[in-house]
């Protein structure tokens, strides 16, 4: 626009050097010409954020200059053109329009005196091409304001996306970290507690048996320590650190819950693990990483229940491979309990016939993440079953 501007200022200025040669007014036309070329040049230095105020000073000095140079010569008349877009840019809607009419009407009487007589075409063409102008330039204004006001609210729901996305993930982190020190330190130091406190009462009395107790206090600190550094790094348990799938973790898991006032035993059917269980395909299976941590973090807190509130002798854990999914059954001979709400929208805090704290939420937390739900099946001097069923992604 700033280069059709001089242009047409320095075509308009050769025109009647031309046509004009020699007259009184020539002084008159080339010192208006190089103040209105000046004065436009100025404009946008005016300021990088002008006030309105010295805005309209300028417009109207420009203005000024060229309604003057336009009663002198008619030929730049069509030095308008730019001022309209300079007009509608500066101004708000109402005054840009007047402005736009003033400077049309300049422009049609200076055309028909160029042409010495009455013109149609030159009477109604430039009115018809600036209400265009007009039309089409606040039309691209107000869409050009709608597109920063769309921009502006995707970046603000971008913003509150992404705060609302570090909030998940921050919860969702806190949520891991609970169920994983559930599972593994509070188990361990649980039972350690329990240990070291057998070991103070026959201390004096049976050394030896106390002496066993401190050894296995001892083992239980130092697997509680490998789960730390590795839920710490978000690896998978010590158990599945040696790849030798989910069913031997179980087995193994089983065996070392097992003592003399609890008896846990393992059963597997159609699993990946290819040696010792019954019922095992001819064609090992590999779970899902996660599957596999998730169902053996499952069965240790489960386990810690049965251990803590059920006052059971016996338990079995059962670990069934479908085409479709996997199922893990814990199940024990103790006091039973009244089950509490296995849907969805139970809270952490249930309890239930003296079942308390995190070790069922964290349960249904953990199968809910993988898409799988859990079954409680208890009653009071019935022992329990605990079931959750994990879907399977087609092979």
């Amino acid at each position: 626009m700033h280069t059709a501007f001089f242009l047409l200022l320095g075509s308009s200025l050769a025109r009647f050097l031309m046509r004009h040669p020699g007259e009184p007014r020539t002084p008159w036309i080339i010192a208006l010409s190089v103040a209105l070329a000046l004065l436009y040049v100025l404009g946008p230095t005016v300021g990088a954020r002008p006030s309105a105020p010295r805005r309209l000073s300028w417009l109207t000095l420009v203005v000024a200059v060229w309604v003057v140079i336009v009663i002198l010569a008619p030929s730049f008349a069509w030095c308008a053109v730019p001022l309209f877009y300079t007009g509608l840019r500066t101004l708000p809607p109402r005054a840009a329009l007047f402005l736009v009419a003033v400077l049309t009407a300049f422009v049609v009487v200076a055309q028909l005196k160029l042409a010495g007589g009455f013109d149609p075409i030159l009477l109604f063409a430039p009115p018809a091409w600036a209400a265009v102008a007009a039309a089409v330039f606040l039309y691209m204004q107000r869409q050009a304001a709608r597109q920063r006001e769309l921009i502006d609210d995707l970046i603000r729901t971008r913003r509150e996306l992404a705060a609302t996305e570090r909030r998940e993930g921050t919860l969702a982190e806190r949520q891991r970290l609970s169920m994983e020190i559930h599972d593994t330190l509070a188990q361990g130091l649980s039972s350690q507690q329990m240990l070291l406190q057998a070991a103070d009462r026959v201390w004096d009395t049976d050394p030896a048996k106390a002496r066993t107790h401190i050894r296995t206090a001892e083992s239980i600190t130092e697997r509680g320590l490998a789960e730390a550094r590795r839920f710490v790094h978000d690896l998978a348990p010590a158990d599945l650190a040696d790849g030798g799938g989910l069913a031997q973790a179980l087995r193994a898991l089983a065996e070392r819950e097992s003592d003399t006032g609890l008896t846990v035993r393992f059963h597997a059917e159609g699993t990946e693990d290819a040696e010792g269980a019954e019922g095992t395909e001819d064609t090992p299976v590999r779970l899902p990483d996660r599957v596999s941590s998730a169902l053996l973090r499952i069965a240790q807190g489960a386990l810690a229940n049965v251990r803590e509130h059920a006052d059971a002798t016996t338990a079995a854990l059962t670990l069934t491979l479908l085409d479709d999914q996997v199922v893990l059954d814990v199940a024990d001979d103790g006091r039973g309990f009244t089950p509490p709400d296995t849907a969805p929208g139970g809270t952490a805090s249930d309890t239930a016939g003296g079942v308390r704290g995190h070790g069922l939420p964290a349960i249904r937390a953990r199968a809910g993440q993988l898409g799988g739900t859990l079954t409680i099946e208890s009653a009071p001097g019935e022992g329990a079953v605990l079931s959750v069923s994990i879907p399977l992604e087609p092979q």
